[in-house]
Formats: structure tokens, C-alpha cells, sequence
């Protein structure tokens, strides 16, 4: 009686080497990846914030709101992950580094206060958004 096989399932970071066959990244090459994407994820919502006074001050109070919304939205996950970004865990599983920034690339001190630096400028960005919506 023939046995039905059952197909190998490829790991989590497998990727595809070409016509059905796969590739695991090594851990080293996995960390770089997730710190890439951390990057960019971090790129865009700093974008967000900074792009929110622009369209205040040219009373575009619609699109000032919907980008403070994004933020929103992200600072609701970091609240709901214990003020942790949930790339963090994932690229904790790569490495056994816990600098500031094994995770993403930015400088130790940016990465060490970017919660700080950025919940403060997004506070200001978002008062000064408010003000001015109040004021027109």
C-alpha cells in the first residue's frame, strides 16, 4: 500500500529559490531583513508626523487629522504591546543582542530615546494641528 507523502513545509523565513524548491535565510540574513523593514515601518510614521504641521498651515486640516490617525493607530499597538514595537520580539529571536538598536537601523542614541523624542514631537506637531483647526 503506498503511503501518501506529505510536502515539507518551508520555515517562517524561507524564501523562494525557483521552480518549487527553498531557501532558508540564514539568521544573520533574517535579522537584516526584519531591521530593514523595521526601518521603513519606522521611516513612515516619522514621515507621518512631519508631514502633519505642512498640511495644518495650508488648511488641509482633513488630511492633518487622517495622518494623526495613522500615529494613532501605531501608538495604540506599541500601548497594546507593552510600548514595544512588535518587530522588536521578532528580531529578538535572531540575535542575542539587546543594544537600542539591534533591531533597527538607526544610531544607539536615536533608537534609545525615539519614543521620547517622537511621542514629544507628536504631541507639539498634534497642539499645534488643534490650535490652528480651532483658530481658521
Amino acid at each position: 500500500m503506498l503511503k501518501a507523502l506529505k510536502p515539507e513545509r518551508p520555515a517562517p523565513y524561507a524564501i523562494a529559490a525557483g521552480f518549487g524548491e527553498s531557501q532558508a535565510l540564514s539568521p544573520t540574513a533574517t535579522l537584516r531583513a526584519i531591521k530593514s523593514v523595521h526601518t521603513l515601518a519606522w521611516a513612515f510614521f516619522v514621515s507621518c508626523i512631519l508631514v502633519i504641521p505642512v498640511f495644518a498651515l495650508r488648511d488641509q486640516f482633513g488630511h492633518a487629522f487622517v495622518f494623526a490617525g495613522i500615529v494613532l493607530i501605531e501608538a495604540a499597538v506599541l500601548v497594546v504591546n507593552r510600548w514595544r514595537c512588535p518587530l522588536t520580539d521578532v528580531a529578538a529571536r535572531y540575535t542575542d543582542d539587546r543594544r537600542g538598536n539591534f533591531d533597527i537601523y538607526l544610531p544607539l542614541w536615536l533608537a534609545s530615546y525615539n519614543r521620547v523624542i517622537f511621542g514629544w514631537l507628536f504631541a507639539g506637531v498634534l497642539l499645534l494641528t488643534l490650535l490652528l483647526w480651532f483658530w481658521r
